[in-house]
C-alpha cells in the first residue's frame, strides 16, 4: 500500500491521497504555490511609491517597455529601469543592477526568464526590497517559495500594468483605457 501525501490545491484547501495515484502525480506536476490574492495585490500597489523594472528593455516592441510606459504615464510611482546593457530607457537613466538604484524600491517587477528568477530573488533580498513581482507568463515555483521563506512578498505570473489598471478602472476588453465613452460600435 502506498503512503499518503498531503497536497495543497490552488484554492488553498488540502487533501490526502496515495502518493502513487495518477491524481497525485498530476497535482505534483501542476502549480501548487499560491501568491497574494487580489485584495493583497491591491494593498501592495496602494502602498508602493517606487518600482524597479528588472529586465527592462529600450525596445518598444518588448512588454517591459510597454509596462514602463504605462507606469510612467499612469501612476505616481518612481520608476527605475534595470538593464546592464542600456544607458537610458524611456528618457530615464537605466541602472546596471538593483544595488545601483538611488533608493530601495518598494516593488521589483521582473521581466526575466523563469530560470533567472532564483538569482533575481537573491538580488532582491540583497537590495532590501520587500516585494518581487514576476511578470505574466513567468513561473518558477521553487523561487517563489524561496523568496517567501526569506521574507519577501512574491507575486508571480501577473502583469503589474494589468493589475494596476484593473484596480483603477483603466482596463477594458482590449486592456487599454481609451478615455472615451461612446455608444458607437468600434470600426473593424
Amino acid at each position: 500500500m502506498s503512503e499518503l501525501v498531503t497536497t495543497q490545491l490552488q484554492n488553498g484547501l488540502t487533501c490526502s491521497l496515495p502518493s502513487d495515484s495518477p491524481l497525485a502525480k498530476l497535482l505534483k506536476s501542476q502549480r501548487t504555490w499560491v501568491g497574494p490574492d487580489a485584495k493583497a495585490r491591491l494593498g501592495i500597489l496602494r502602498a508602493a511609491k517606487s518600482v524597479a523594472i528588472v529586465g527592462a528593455s529600450p525596445n518598444p516592441a518588448r512588454s517591459s517597455y510597454f509596462v514602463g510606459t504605462y507606469l510612467l504615464q499612469s501612476t505616481d510611482f518612481r520608476v527605475y529601469f534595470v538593464n546592464p546593457n542600456a544607458d537610458e530607457i524611456l528618457g530615464q537613466k537605466a541602472y546596471p543592477d538593483l544595488a545601483s538604484l538611488p533608493e530601495v524600491p518598494d516593488i521589483v517587477d521582473v521581466f526575466r526568464k523563469a530560470s533567472d528568477i532564483p538569482s533575481v530573488i537573491d538580488d532582491v533580498l540583497a537590495s532590501g526590497a520587500k516585494t518581487v513581482w514576476v511578470q505574466l507568463g513567468i513561473w518558477n515555483e521553487e523561487a517563489a517559495r524561496y523568496g517567501e521563506q526569506n521574507g519577501l512578498t512574491v507575486v508571480m505570473d501577473r502583469c503589474i500594468k494589468v493589475e494596476h489598471a484593473r484596480f483603477n478602472g483603466g482596463l477594458n476588453l482590449f486592456g487599454f483605457d481609451t478615455g472615451q465613452i461612446t455608444s458607437r460600435k468600434a470600426l473593424r
